[in-house]
């Protein structure tokens, strides 16, 4: 890991001449053969540490880790389990391996470097559309968490996403935090908890910047890329003092630095951490379909497109004048099961807006009619209720032109959460 991505390739162990080469075969997915998974971490990684550690490309042998834990000041290290973007070959990287170091006093720092952002320079890159942005995310959770359990690293652990720095703006942004919600939601689901990597000016930045957005999950620890040469879990201008502020940082804070321990020369990147175990609570299945949603949204000829208020969902929203005709613009969705649904909409609200714009919801016995005041509450998610929708691939919710108000009708955002 490196905020600059070319020293990913530029590691160098070198130890003393005695010390032997590896002997042991490679994990899955590396050079080599796979070594069944015939021994586990001690305990959730990291845990609950605060202290100093230091991450690497390619997991150092069993001599370089003793050397270093009897003479260094780290006990955590940072290791790279799974991702299509790893430059590094991993002959060490096995179950016996992190077996040994947990058991030795070591935490490690389970890294995922895979889908980078649509508008970076790094590949391979995530989708730029945000749903499928987040179907990566769960993706990329899957296999992470599939690596994990070769590895022996249990359900509890913390996984960290690897995104690494990007020139940051709206579009890019908004695919970036749907993937990590996507990680979330999966970590989440399988029993691991959900941390993230990226530059302080870019990933960090973003997902900060986002700590209550409602369309996203938040993660539960971050991992602040600034090599400001301090030794804390400040994260300066690039995030606030009150975000992820219970024991959920680490901060590398400097990079591409050679050191000796114990006779073993290794060039490592320094990190701090400040984190604690915890219990991964899986978010409600959830999805969000923008009026921009691609292939989610429908409507006539008759609705407009407008940018004009601050409160709107995303880039846009449509609107249209009250008629006495059945022209509804609908939201389509994928459910994945019969049930439960609450389902809320978004829209901006403004004086000249209708005020009592019909909502249409699409139930097993057939369709539900809420009417929402589009002049007041705007701006936030508003509930229509709980409905009992059904699985598949449909149009869930439509807003209709026949309103028995006056003003424009709005159709701009809805969410449908499983309860």
């Amino acid at each position: 890991m490196r905020a600059i991505t070319t020293a990913l390739t530029l590691l160098a162990v070198v130890a003393a001449a005695t010390l032997p080469a590896p002997a042991v075969p490679a994990r899955a997915g590396t050079t080599g053969t796979a070594e069944p998974a015939v021994a586990a971490a001690v305990g959730p990684q990291p845990g609950t540490f605060t202290g100093k550690g230091f991450d690497t490309c390619t997991a150092p042998s069993q001599a370089a880790m003793d050397a270093w834990l009897a003479a260094s000041p780290y006990r955590a290290v940072g290791v790279y389990i799974s991702g299509g973007s790893r430059t590094c070959a991993q002959p060490n990287l096995t179950a016996t391996w992190v077996a040994d170091q947990t058991r030795k006093g070591w935490r490690l720092i389970p890294i995922e470097l895979g889908y980078q952002a649509p508008c970076g320079t790094r590949t391979p890159k995530m989708s730029a559309d945000p749903a499928t942005a987040r179907g990566q995310g769960r993706t990329a959770a899957d296999s992470a968490v599939a690596a994990a359990a070769a590895l022996g690293i249990g359900a509890g652990s913390t996984l960290y996403n690897d995104i690494e720095q990007y020139p940051t703006n709206a579009s890019c942004r908004a695919a970036v935090l749907s993937f990590l919600s996507g990680w979330v939601e999966r970590l989440h689901t399988r029993g691991y908890l959900a941390g993230m990597y990226s530059s302080g000016s870019s990933g960090i930045k973003d997902v900060c910047d986002a700590y209550d957005d409602t369309r996203y999950l938040r993660l539960d620890q971050i991992w602040i890329a600034w090599w400001n040469g301090v030794a804390d879990t400040d994260g300066g201008a690039y995030c606030a003092d009150d975000r992820y502020a219970d024991q959920q940082r680490l901060h590398q804070y400097a990079g591409d630095v050679t050191e000796t321990w114990g006779g073993v020369t290794m060039k490592i990147d320094r990190n701090y951490l400040d984190v604690r175990a915890g219990t991964a609570t899986p978010a409600p299945w959830s999805v969000t379909v923008d009026n921009g949603t691609a292939g989610g949204f429908t409507a006539g000829a008759a609705w407009g497109t407008s940018a004009y208020s601050g409160q709107r969902y995303g880039a846009d929203y449509r609107f249209a004048t009250p008629t006495a005709a059945s022209d509804v613009a609908w939201y389509r969705a994928t459910l994945p099961v019969t049930g439960s649904y609450e389902v809320s909409v978004w829209y901006p609200a403004d004086s000249g807006y209708n005020d009592r714009t019909p909502y249409l919801v699409v139930t097993t016995t057939g369709n539900r009619t809420v009417a929402v005041d589009q002049r007041a509450g705007g701006g936030r998610w508003v509930s229509l209720g709980v409905f009992t929708l059904a699985a598949g691939t449909g149009d869930k919710v439509g807003v209709s032109r026949w309103s028995a108000g006056t003003g424009y009708v709005v159709a701009d955002a809805v969410r449908i959460t499983r309860v």
